[in-house]
């Protein structure tokens, strides 16, 4: 990787086209909060689609050069997701160019619009649709321009799909000549003509992802490969984990050591940065050989996630359609809830940093650059205009993992020793130890059926912290607590729906009589906590899907009729047939003490795509092991950009529900985390992969995009959960759901 030496002006300057450039929305943005915690830009044109909305200028989005390349820039970023092909194959097919003229910029805090967060799976609906409507504007503006110059009526006029505009006779003027005539500096209008899907040439297609040929053959593709010319190495020293402190960190013995540049300390807060990495990470060992303090309440060990319920706590009331509830005939009580998940990046987080005449540069893998532009610049006392933040993609993120954090403490490190780069990166154990865990939860439902074999009553609590943490200002950095003078932490706040974190999804889809959703919203907890895929939507769709079938069961009525009878959405319906009759479900093999079926429902935050899923499982009764045999899932996300991306996107959701529902959780003591690598914390391996995993994706030519990347997680462990139940009559309400436990319940001793 090298440092880019354009700047946006370079670019847009290149051809003269422009009078000027637009970043109005991101002043304002400062002003606006949203998303998972980012800092969202404010709304400037209510009427247009996606983010056109904050940042309506069309010069924002698209610039067409001398030579007929487009030059495109998104705020969204690759996380892995795929989403950086996905985008380019939506602007492409709308400007009607080949993807190969297509220079494509990514989240660049000098660069491109605020989108905020790429997270919440909105990049497509937002920033597709963004996207989307910018490159129809753009076309629009071409087609005109064409017409008139031909004085004929723009009805009259088409594109070629390889930079032209075309008539009949032959005609054809190039985007270049046309662009040169035209400015962009306009704002987008909301009814621009969008190309008919019938006539597609790139999307809904598969194109080959972009980001993945360097990840294949080993080439520079993460924030964790970048080398610049003199770089140094960092190591943070630290106690073990979140909420601890090194008693007497041994730096004086540290700063002799071979290869050791500076010693950085600030109040509690010590890094190495040292010529080599090794170097780095031998005299961070040494100074690190020092007892620890808690430095904040012990850990919850005795009672776990359930200590939840005995917080202080703010109540929130989602939903309450009480009326005269019918007579229960059956009744379905239970308590669910899940561990405290850490994130599981491949690689440790990374960033690095350069604090060059008076400006910070700062290469990093969070998902919200321009929130770490604003925080960061608070962070060490820089102007943020003195402070440009470039997305570059990191080794795993399902969330806010430890990528901010090293992010703020790479640029301290930077501003002390000016004119060199410095790669800081945690270590494996730090990530662990320091990173903000996914939310335990718990919920509570009495539900029951009454004599017309419908729902009568759903009463519904949800307990969580919340799933909101990430930094928008300097005290939402970990860092921030530790130098002096410090920051104060950020206030946990909860995201309001439909969004939600705790109870996003809480608010069933299904049409249910008589609901009361309650979220009880607990702002304290010593376990650091943050956003992990799916946030709250996971617990929430476990117990939902788990407490239907056990209703269903109780009227002795099949899973699927039972939710079609309750379901009035006719997507989500055509979804949930579509997912059970490419499963086969009637003639599924019936839960025989050992094999068994389960399938489960959600639209994610009932605002984003519809998954249903079914899944079929063996397990060993003598040691509770679960085979899973086969997983059939079907996938409404509105129009596909790229089918076999977002297939991906769904399969490797399923992988990690599983994952989660099934080994994982965090183990700590009352001062410390006590997991702390892959031998402590188990996740799923490959031979725990499903035998079969089968993703249909609906077809819906046009239709509006929605978000799919964290669609299958509810649905998955959902499906699993129901699954052992018909294999084994036994309802598992506590995840995860590992073969202990299962065997414990069986029944099997020894």
């Amino acid at each position: 990787m090298s440092v880019p030496a354009l700047t946006r002006r370079d670019i847009l300057a290149g051809s003269g086209l422009l009078v000027s450039f637009s970043f109005g929305a991101r002043a304002l943005g400062q002003l606006a909060g949203g998303g998972e915690g980012g800092a969202a830009s404010a709304v400037k044109r209510p009427d247009l689609p996606g983010n056109l909305k904050s940042t309506p200028e069309l010069d924002s989005w698209i610039h067409i050069g001398p030579d007929g390349q487009a030059t495109v820039f998104s705020g969204k970023v690759e996380l892995g997701q795929g989403i950086r092909t996905a985008l380019l194959q939506v602007v492409s097919e709308e400007l009607d160019l080949p993807p190969g003229k297509v220079t494509f910029i990514t989240a660049d805090t000098d660069l491109t619009p605020d989108e905020g967060l790429t997270a919440g799976s909105h990049s497509m609906q937002d920033g597709g649709a963004a996207l989307a409507n910018a490159g129809a504007n753009v076309r629009m503006l071409l087609e005109r321009s064409a017409a008139k110059a031909w004085d004929i009526p723009v009805e009259q006029v088409n594109t070629d799909g390889l930079g032209h505009v075309i008539a009949a006779g032959g005609r054809q003027m190039s985007y270049a000549a046309l662009a040169s005539g035209i400015s962009l500096h306009v704002e987008a209008v909301p009814n621009a003509p969008r190309r008919d899907p019938a006539r597609y040439r790139t999307m809904g297609r598969n194109l080959p992802r972009v980001d993945i040929p360097a990840k294949l053959i080993g080439e520079e593709a993460y924030v964790q490969d970048m080398r610049l010319p003199g770089m140094l190495h960092a190591r943070v020293i630290r106690g073990p984990s979140y909420g601890t402190r090194l008693v007497s960190p041994k730096l004086d013995e540290a700063r002799q050591m071979p290869g050791v540049v500076s010693i950085y300390q600030n109040g509690d807060f010590a890094a190495v940065v040292a010529e080599g990495e090794w170097q780095a990470v031998c005299a961070m060992r040494a100074a690190q050989a020092s007892d620890y303090v808690r430095t904040l309440p012990h850990l919850p060990v005795d009672d776990g996630p359930r200590r939840l319920q005995k917080l202080a706590h703010r109540e929130i009331q989602v939903l309450n359609t009480r009326d005269q509830a019918p007579p229960a005939v059956h009744r379905s009580q239970g308590v669910f809830s899940r561990p405290w998940y850490v994130h599981g990046s491949i690689g440790p987080s990374c960033a690095v940093a350069l604090f060059k005449d008076g400006v910070l540069t700062i290469w990093s893998h969070s998902q919200g650059v321009f929130d770490m532009h604003r925080a960061t610049a608070e962070l060490v006392g820089l102007p943020p205009e003195k402070v440009r933040v470039i997305h570059s993609p990191g080794s795993g993120c399902y969330g806010q993992n430890g990528a901010d954090d090293v992010t703020g403490e790479a640029g301290l490190l930077a501003v002390s020793l000016p004119g060199r780069p410095i790669r800081l990166q945690w270590m494996r154990e730090q990530e662990f130890g320091w990173e903000p865990c996914g939310c335990g939860m718990v919920t509570k439902v009495d539900a029951a059926v009454g004599a017309d074999r419908r729902i009568a009553y759903w009463n519904y609590e949800v307990w969580s912290n919340s799933h909101n943490m990430r930094p928008v200002k300097a005290g939402g950095y970990a860092v921030a607590q530790q130098i002096v003078p410090g920051f104060a932490p950020q206030v946990p706040k909860p995201i309001p729906m439909p969004e939600g974190d705790g109870d996003r999804n809480a608010n069933p889809l299904y049409s249910f009589r008589n609901m009361d959703v309650r979220y009880h919203f607990v702002s304290e907890m010593p376990v650091r906590v943050s956003a992990l895929r799916s946030l709250g939507a996971h617990l929430n769709i476990f117990t939902i899907e788990s407490t239907l079938d056990d209703l269903a069961r109780s009227i002795r009525e099949d899973p699927l009729a039972f939710r079609l009878t309750h379901m009035e959405d006719a997507r989500a319906r055509a979804v949930i047939i579509h997912a059970a009759e490419k499963f086969g479900w009637s003639k599924r093999p019936k839960g025989d003490g050992r094999r068994g079926c389960g399938m489960a429902f959600a639209r994610y935050k009932n605002i984003g795509a519809y998954c249903a899923l079914a899944m079929e499982i063996e397990v060993e009764r003598e040691t509770g092991a679960v085979r899973v045999r086969r997983v059939v899932a079907a996938v409404d996300a509105g129009q596909p950009a790229n089918p076999d991306g977002l297939k991906n996107q769904v399969e490797g959701g399923i992988i990690q529900s599983l994952s989660w529902a099934m080994f994982e959780e965090l183990t700590y003591d009352e001062s410390k985390r006590t997991s702390f690598d892959w031998g402590t914390y188990p996740i799923g391996r490959f031979a725990d992969v499903p035998d079969e995993v089968e993703v249909h994706i609906m077809s819906r030519p046009g239709m509006p995009f929605l978000g799919a990347g964290e669609t299958s997680q509810g649905p998955t462990s959902a499906a699993l959960a129901n699954a052992i139940a018909d294999a084994t009559g036994i309802r598992l309400r506590d995840m995860p759901l590992t073969s202990e436990k299962l065997k414990a319940a069986i029944g099997v001793t020894g």
